[in-house]
């Protein structure tokens, strides 16, 4: 029997597309401000399964844009929060929270093993990223990237492009070089970004933790509206699958 809560979703896209979103499988890795909306929406839209993927914590800078960041978390374990946060939505969900940062080798397993139907990219730095993709086109799993989104305010460019189409995003074209460079990939996914013009005055340099050399000031909204952009593709695309 359908679930209460499902009853709005069901009568804007019907019993068939519910259903296959509820036998999904869904893999978000990055749950900072671009992955914890994402992961929120696709539960809300009712995935039936959900692997989520984050080593940090809860810090204090996290507040003013990244969903599980309260008063209250601060030092706690971003995954985890996450997870009790989706049963809370449903609690038929099956979420398997993963709290690490991915090595290549972990990476290349979790995807490998997972046999996930859909991944969301939210990953925030280099490296990390550019395993991701690797790895998910090599096994040919069916996902979508996340952008830069620091260092904008106007939610009206965002969009969805395949990355070869992608432009105004300096993380998006080093992604791109990377990738060309090293893998000899320059096309093949979709991507979420925007066509705003960061702000150069809005960076900073870091002392390289976490695999970040600098960041963005970022608004609210911007990372939200990447993730609300994410989940909609993917759940757009479930349900469009047989």
């Amino acid at each position: 029997m359908l679930p209460t809560w499902l009853e709005r979703t069901e009568l804007l896209v019907g019993s068939d597309a519910l259903e296959r979103l509820q036998k999904a499988h869904v893999l978000v890795v990055g749950l900072g401000g671009v992955g914890s909306f994402a992961a929120e929406f696709l539960a809300r839209s009712g995935v039936g399964h959900l692997t989520i993927v984050d080593g940090d914590v809860v810090d204090p800078t996290n507040r003013n844009r990244q969903l599980q960041a309260l008063s209250s978390t601060h030092g706690q374990k971003k995954a985890w929060l996450m997870r009790d946060r989706i049963m809370d939505i449903n609690p038929e969900c099956q979420v398997d929270a993963i709290d690490s940062f991915l090595d290549p080798e972990a990476m290349r397993q979790l995807l490998q093993t997972a046999e996930v139907d859909f991944a969301l990219d939210c990953i925030d730095s280099v490296q990390p990223k550019l395993n991701f993709i690797v790895t998910a086109l090599g096994e040919k799993i069916p996902f979508i990237s996340s952008m830069g989104a620091g260092g904008r305010l106007d939610p009206s460019k965002i969009q969805i492009a395949k990355v070869e189409k992608s432009y105004n995003c300096p993380f998006a074209r080093h992604i791109r070089k990377r990738l060309g460079a090293e893998y000899r990939i320059r096309k093949g996914f979709h991507v979420v970004f925007s066509s705003e013009i960061a702000n150069p005055e809005s960076v900073r340099l870091t002392d390289g933790s976490n695999f970040k050399k600098s960041f963005y000031g970022t608004s609210a909204w911007i990372p939200a509206s990447f993730g609300i952009h994410a989940a909609s593709f993917a759940v757009r695309k479930l349900m469009a699958s047989n």
